[in-house]
């Protein structure tokens, strides 16, 4: 089947932490540690085509334009509360036969620690991608730590995730995290 010039043949992951008085100014600086402050996001749904190939940040920015329209799969979140955990993170579930479509998932939390937070977008994008093959999910039984796959009725699924947390500091002032994953049409 041919592609479609809006079906994504490329995806990076990346992440971001700002943090500014005002709060839009602190999403905005996560954006430009994330590399992504450039382009017009477009928040779309969950699906990775395809065949779509993860490619390494700078690699994907050589093939967008300033000010072009990006589609994203994009985890925010923020706080002004001093001491909070902020945390944004996106996990991917690529099927073995790249023919067929993944899914992505994005989550943002305050609270989440690191290791959590990758678990959980992690076995949220299989648990959707388990559920389109009409299994039942079991998150506890279907993990193989030592390979790092999903075991989903005799399909291999490889998953993996971008994620960022961040403690508020400085009083009055935001932090702001972002996860995302970005298509490159």
């Amino acid at each position: 089947m041919p592609r479609s010039a809006f079906t994504p043949h490329s995806l990076f992951l990346t992440r971001g932490t700002g943090t500014h008085r005002e709060k839009l100014a602190s999403f905005e600086l996560a954006l430009r540690e994330a590399g992504i402050e450039c382009y017009n996001l477009v928040s779309v749904s969950s699906i990775l085509p395809p065949r779509c190939e993860f490619v390494e940040p700078a690699a994907g920015a050589k093939m967008l334009q300033p000010g072009q329209v990006v589609p994203v799969v994009m985890a925010r979140s923020e706080s002004n509360q001093q001491g909070t955990l902020v945390s944004s993170g996106v996990g991917v579930a690529v099927p073995r036969n790249r023919d067929h479509y993944g899914y992505l998932s994005e989550h943002h939390a305050i609270g989440m620690g690191l290791q959590e937070l990758e678990d959980y977008v992690e076995d949220l994008a299989a648990e959707m991608l388990a559920t389109t093959y009409g299994i039942e999910f079991d998150p506890d039984a279907s993990w193989d730590e030592k390979r790092e796959i999903w075991s989903i009725d005799n399909r291999i699924v490889r998953t993996r995730s971008v994620n960022q947390i961040a403690t508020v500091g400085e009083k009055g002032f935001w932090t702001t995290t972002i996860a995302a994953a970005v298509l490159v049409l």
